[in-house]
């Protein structure tokens, strides 16, 4: 069994000595400071925020309020901090702690169970495995929900994404129900082409709506929500008590304002691309998942020993001095390994039938 340090270690080293990339983004600190300084004056951003009032802050909330149709959006520093407080303001609202969401969503998995021991929320789960929640799996629970929340996509089931019309069925069981409906979109912005409908028309559907700016927006940091301006109000003052009204935020709002401009138009051209890779790689002995990726994100799956493969990628990392994709893992099938793959601007400056290739060296060796 390899040691992970060491070979975190040495991926790491291998990682920063490549000259190309694919899945990743490839810069240094000195490239995105020169990036925000450049973007700061192309938006005309000659003012600090303080506090989170005035400046790129106010103009990033603007922008996200408009483009989700919402009357109000807020920043936070992070989803984490955001959406906790946010669903604990539904909570307080109805007066129930019981929270309906996939019971492989962000927030049960990834948040050291702060929700709990922070704001006392208990999750009913909607659904269990890999598959996305409907209309019938909230009309399954009983008695009173302070709020119910979906993810789009639902990343820990290999970023799946529920139909159109399933999502709306969702939004109008809960509407009837009086449950408020609480949208994770961290990745929101990725999967808008694959509804290919405005992000105001799939926002409607939500009483409140997280997106992310770090992820395929390439920001530093940040989030906002988005939501009727009372809500907005109360998320403000649960800001300052999480200790989230930093001082200056400007870098991350500029970060997100450029996103905005640079990376969303560009999220129907990754999706294609990625969808492209993903139907090259059968043919190699990979498997896909989704089999048609809805986002520009998915799993890859194949026969083979996590360690034998992850020399193999360190030695392809090497020799070619280029950044392929992270380290596979070993799955409960001790014959199978899976990585996670992303494309962004970077995917789409090579052929998907050549990375699809290099994957296939990697793999099978």
């Amino acid at each position: 069994m390899t040691d992970e340090n060491t070979f975190a270690d040495r991926f790491r080293a291998a990682f920063r000595s490549c000259e190309r990339t694919v899945f990743w983004r490839m810069t240094t600190p000195a490239d995105d400071l020169a990036r925000l300084a450049k973007g700061c004056e192309e938006l005309g951003v000659d003012d600090w925020d303080r506090y989170g009032s005035r400046g790129a802050v106010t103009m990033l909330e603007t922008q996200v309020a408009d483009l989700l149709g919402k009357p109000a959006a807020l920043f936070v520093p992070s989803g984490t901090m955001a959406q906790q407080a946010v669903l604990r303001i539904w909570c307080d609202r109805t007066g129930s702690r019981r929270v309906a969401l996939p019971e492989l969503s962000h927030l049960v998995h990834h948040e050291e169970d702060g929700p709990r021991r922070l704001h006392g929320l208990e999750w009913e789960f909607l659904t269990t495995g890999r598959r996305t929640p409907v209309a019938a799996d909230l009309e399954a629970l009983p008695g009173v929900l302070g709020a119910a929340l979906t993810e789009l996509p639902l990343r820990d089931a290999g970023c799946l994404l529920p139909s159109w019309e399933d999502l709306v069925g969702l939004s109008t069981t809960a509407r009837e129900g009086g449950v408020p409906l609480h949208l994770d979109g961290a990745r929101l912005w990725e999967s808008q082409p694959f509804y290919d409908r405005p992000h105001a028309e799939i926002a409607a559907l939500f009483d409140s709506v997280y997106v992310s700016f770090y992820k395929g927006l390439g920001a530093q940091a940040g989030a906002c929500v988005a939501a009727d301006e009372d809500v907005v109000d109360e998320l403000r003052t649960w800001r300052a008590r999480m200790g989230g009204t930093l001082f200056g935020m400007t870098s991350y709002a500029v970060g997100g304002l450029l996103g905005l401009r640079d990376e969303l138009p560009r999220m129907g051209e990754y999706a294609a691309w990625a969808r492209s890779l993903a139907a090259a790689l059968p043919a190699h002995g990979i498997r896909v998942h989704p089999a048609e990726p809805g986002t520009c994100t998915f799993e890859v799956y194949a026969d083979g020993d996590a360690d034998a493969v992850n020399e193999r990628l360190l030695a392809f990392m090497e020799a070619e001095r280029l950044q392929l994709c992270g380290p596979f893992r070993q799955t409960d099938d001790p014959g199978t390994v899976v990585t996670e793959l992303t494309a962004y601007a970077a995917a789409t400056e090579h052929d998907p039938e050549v990375v699809a290739g290099w994957l296939a060296c990697v793999v099978h060796g």
